[in-house]
């Protein structure tokens, strides 16, 4: 007899050692749910055009085909380029892959957007690893989105494989430095930060919400596929939530 379950597919960054392991690990106790991964290469973020070129759609798309062959019932690209390269990148994708395999889609991008619009914050902070001008250019694009950014912190890193080496201490005073200008709600916006399991004990220590991408990619792929969101209610407000964007 099968076993019912959600598959979720992620589309991860080569040189990401964070998504998978937290994602793997904040599913451990939901039976019915399992995540799937494939990569294409990305290793460092910046804004010439080599950096630029590594998210074409043309090396993400064949990352999409593999995870339809398991048969999953939504797709998510499992990084924040969009942020930088402009939204309607990941909209696009999302067409482009929902094409290809038939499947819902979404980014981590969009879903930490409908994340702060499903929790009302008006205050909102950026959180990154990124350089300067990257995280320029970030506040410019979440602003034409709606979301201008009410504070930041970042730590003018480039390579992505070093954003999994930063300390979840360090992560978590760059929440509490943005929290501390008064921001309702902190985005930890990189898929290769470890700030997933902070989120619980930070929203209530700081009472604002902590949408760490990981954690918040998998509440929306979760949701686009038909899934409980409230069983991952522990790992912060954002699971416990009713509003879900269609």
């Amino acid at each position: 007899m099968s076993v019912l379950r959600k598959r979720l597919g992620m589309i991860t960054p080569s040189s990401n050692s964070v998504l998978e392991p937290v994602t793997s690990a904040m599913l451990h106790d939901v039976t019915d749910v399992t995540a799937h991964f494939s990569r294409f290469r990305v290793t460092e973020i910046a804004l010439d055009a080599a950096a630029l070129s590594q998210f074409d759609v043309s090396v993400m798309l064949p990352a999409a085909d593999l995870l339809a062959d398991a048969k999953v019932d939504a797709v998510a690209w499992n990084g924040t380029s969009a942020s930088w390269l402009g939204i309607d990148r990941d909209r696009s994708l999302c067409k482009a892959i929902t094409a290809r395999t038939n499947v819902p889609a979404t980014t981590s991008t969009l879903a930490c957007i409908e994340a702060v619009r499903a929790l009302g914050a008006k205050r909102v902070a950026l959180v990154s690893p990124y350089t300067d001008d990257v995280q320029r250019r970030i506040g410019n694009v979440w602003a034409g989105e709606g979301i201008a950014p009410h504070a930041e912190r970042h730590l003018g890193l480039r390579h992505n494989f070093s954003f999994g080496e930063v300390a979840p201490a360090d992560i978590a005073d760059m929440v509490r430095a943005v929290a501390a200008q008064g921001a309702d709600a902190a985005v930890i916006l990189c898929t290769n930060l470890d700030g997933a399991a902070l989120a619980p004990a930070l929203e209530r220590e700081l009472d604002i919400a902590v949408l760490d991408s990981v954690a918040v990619t998998l509440w929306r792929t979760l949701g686009l596929a038909g899934g409980d969101i409230t069983a991952l209610a522990s790992w912060g407000r954002i699971f416990q939530t009713s509003a879900m964007m269609r």
